[in-house]
């Protein structure tokens, strides 16, 4: 076991202080991870508020008979992530069916 530097640790004490140190070390650490979990890259994200409004909003335009193109067309969401919230779309309306499926059987 080798402290920083060169130094072995020889006593009992030691070993403990450079417990310690560690314990302390790691808690920084923790706490910077943390903060990197946090914070918002590039790239998609998870389904937080603006996301849920932005889907909202296909959805409204969408079951309103607008096709992807012209929901594109207004220059809110890209193709790509309208045809992301059309799967999604269709997925949940797939559990939502079985779901009444399954009621209707109960």
């Amino acid at each position: 076991m080798a402290q920083k530097g060169c130094d072995m640790i020889t006593t009992l004490e030691d070993a403990l202080k450079r417990i310690s140190e560690l314990a302390e070390e790691n808690a920084k650490l923790k706490e910077e991870l943390e903060y990197y979990k946090s914070k918002k890259f590039a790239g998609r994200q998870k389904h937080d508020e603006h996301w849920m409004r932005s889907y909202n909003d296909f959805v409204v335009q969408y079951e309103s008979g607008m096709t992807i193109m012209e929901i594109v067309g207004q220059g809110a969401i890209s193709r790509r992530t309208a045809y992301r919230y059309k799967a999604y779309y269709e997925e949940m309306k797939k559990m939502q069916e079985k779901a009444e499926e399954i009621e209707l059987q109960t």
